[in-house]
């Protein structure tokens, strides 16, 4: 069971939503650059180094090449992380194999041929931070991996391969390197954890807007079924005795049945007023829960079509496909022409299933979009089920 999304309208086209999805990717591209600099700047510091422990080139060749490939290598650990926090912290340590065998040899081979303990371990070290680990173990990652630059660059000054420089500097640069890195993942990790509040957020504030008109509809509803049927009973006992005052009850009920019907369809206008982005999402997640392969390509500015006349559609069309669909795939498509818009729903229907799709759903849909001044196609292809909806655009305003 998969869904495949191609494009998809987020639930929430507000500014402040589009600004967070911005946001997101910025954020990302920042976290990759700012690792990635870091990393570059230590390889060139130690490709410096290198020249003035060897003229000759082959250690330059080694360290800074290598340096490269090494930085490369990371880049893989860095994606693995980006689709590792949607699924939860942990390690995948076989696809972690390739990175952590680079930076295994590019340490061993330019530390030993610097001359740097130090140099041996930072790439292992950095390999272990950029790992997702749970909040309580990346602390403790973090604190280890600070230590051990730190102990080995007191080794490397106290052995005389500081390289003329000030003790303190290898000793800061181990220091801060943990640090540094985890700071950049750490501002990646909020910003998900903020888009994935608001995305919980807009859920939520659609679960309780059904709710809310589930409630209204069985207070309503309720309420009118026993007042009818107390003018019904009224009505039956009156009739033997008092033929016009149980006319007059009988009346009474039938203005309780309209009154019921004209606040249903109040209710109901009203929960059309749901974006047209919320019900395509619905459907799509109905279709997926039921076992369908879903393939949806929504155009990013629907919740401006009309809901009116294209949300009950997407409700009974949904519900015609799960009813007599039979198939493992189907297709939501919502685009922008210029003058209107285009819905279209597909799925592989079971051949069986094809004759019972001239019912009484696909006439309600009929009749609603011939209200909207649009246009139906019912389509049967050999493998396929198809149908069509197209409104105009201004259909919301005309109605």
């Amino acid at each position: 069971m998969s869904s495949r999304v191609e494009t998809v309208a987020p639930a929430d086209l507000s500014p402040g939503a589009r600004q967070l999805s911005r946001g997101i990717t910025a954020t990302w591209w920042y976290t990759v650059t700012a690792v990635l600099f870091i990393e570059l700047m230590l390889v060139g510091a130690w490709t410096g180094i290198a020249v003035a422990v060897d003229l000759r080139g082959g250690s330059i060749l080694v360290v800074g090449l290598g340096g490269v490939l090494w930085c490369a290598s990371t880049l893989m650990l860095l994606v693995d992380y980006r689709h590792r926090v949607d699924a939860g912290p942990g390690v995948a340590w076989g696809r972690a194999a390739v990175p952590f065998v680079v930076a295994l040899g590019y340490g061993v081979t330019a530390g030993l041929l610097v001359g740097s303990w130090q140099l041996v371990a930072m790439p292992v070290v950095q390999f272990f931070v950029l790992q997702s680990w749970p909040r309580g173990v990346r602390v403790r990652v973090v604190v280890a991996a600070s230590f051990v630059l730190v102990a080995l660059a007191v080794v490397d000054s106290a052995t005389g391969l500081g390289f003329g420089l000030p003790w303190w500097v290898p000793v800061i640069y181990g220091a801060m390197l943990p640090g540094m890195t985890v700071s950049s993942l750490w501002w990646w990790d909020v910003l998900v954890t903020l888009d994935r509040a608001r995305a919980s957020e807009a859920k939520l504030a659609a679960t309780q807007e059904r709710l809310r008109v589930a409630t209204d509809v069985h207070d309503l509803q309720g309420h009118h079924l026993q007042v009818i049927a107390l003018q019904l009973e009224l009505a039956e006992r009156l009739l033997p005795t008092d033929p016009g005052a149980g006319m007059e009850q009988l009346r009474a009920a039938r203005i309780s049945v309209d009154e019921a019907r004209q606040g249903t369809r109040d209710l109901a206008t009203r929960f059309r007023s749901v974006p047209l982005g919320d019900e395509l999402a619905n459907a799509r997640d109905l279709l997926t829960a039921a076992g369908l392969e879903v393939e949806a390509a929504i155009d990013v500015h629907a919740d401006s079509a009309p809901a009116s006349a294209l949300g009950p559609v997407i409700r009974e069309t949904t519900t015609n496909v799960l009813r007599h669909g039979g198939g493992r795939h189907a297709r939501l498509v919502l685009t922008r022409t210029t003058d209107a818009w285009r819905y279209e729903i597909a799925n592989d229907a079971a051949p069986d299933a094809e004759a019972e799709r001239d019912g009484s759903g696909l006439d309600g849909v009929r009749r609603r979009i011939e209200e909207a001044h649009g246009s139906l196609e019912v389509r049967r292809d050999a493998d396929e089920f198809v149908v069509i909806v197209t409104v105009p655009s201004e259909s919301e305003e005309a109605r």
